[in-house]
């Protein structure tokens, strides 16, 4: 992690969306390569040998295909880029933030506010998609006296959501992010090794909770039990 320096903001650019950026760049460049190696391999079954682009990709689009089906069941490879997209970007973010010179923007609540803001539009919109007009009867609960009253608490629940996504993926990586810079600077070497490990484990798992809680809120979204 970057300790008070940082390359972007030394060339007088904002930190937070230039890395923002940046991490978008990464992804682009990675996607376009995976897809180059996988349209010169279309008919072939075999993975290729060793830790390669074509394999990190068909793994990662494996993992959340299954993780969406999982959660959503029948249907769910629809959601996939939406959720793999959630888990790339934060996962590079937060790793991003591991190497000198860089901060994670998930250590920016603004950004966190932003992708949770992204989840709740999503979800939304795949559960009007699904229901048309009757998706208002999610927010109605199962008995019409109490409408009006569960109307208020699903609307007050449902607008509390990209908050606390945010929240909980700001506060987690601005926390690690500190504790590493305070390790690092106390003890320069040996130590902070453990705390980057820690901080490797914290950057996967809340990925992970972040793409999982968006995945649970368009099952919600489109289930059709009430």
């Amino acid at each position: 992690m970057g300790h008070g320096f940082t390359w972007f903001a030394s060339v007088g650019m904002h930190d937070t969306i230039a890395t923002s950026i940046f991490v978008a760049l990464l992804l682009v460049v990675f996607a376009l390569i995976a897809n180059r190696r996988l349209a010169s391999s279309t008919g072939s079954v075999e993975p290729e040998d060793g830790f390669t682009v074509r394999n990190v990709a068909e793994a990662f689009v494996e993992g959340m295909h299954g993780m969406a089906e999982g959660v959503i069941g029948h249907g769910s490879e629809k959601y996939v880029p939406l959720l793999a997209t959630f888990f790339a970007f934060i996962l590079v973010a937060n790793l991003l933030g591991l190497v000198p010179g860089f901060s994670p923007p998930t250590a920016d609540f603004n950004i966190t506010f932003a992708l949770g803001l992204v989840s709740f539009v999503a979800y939304n919109y795949y559960g009007a998609r699904a229901h048309g007009s009757r998706y208002l009867k999610h927010f109605l609960g199962p008995m019409a006296l109490l409408a009006p009253l569960m109307l208020l608490v699903e609307i007050f629940s449902h607008a509390f959501r990209p908050i606390s996504l945010g929240i909980r993926l700001f506060a987690n990586m601005f926390a690690d992010h500190q504790v590493v810079n305070i390790f690092t600077d106390l003890t320069k070497v040996g130590v902070p090794v453990i705390f980057y490990l820690l901080g490797t484990f914290v950057s996967v798992v809340q990925a992970f909770v972040f793409t999982m809680l968006t995945a649970i809120y368009i099952a919600l979204a489109i289930s059709h039990d009430h």
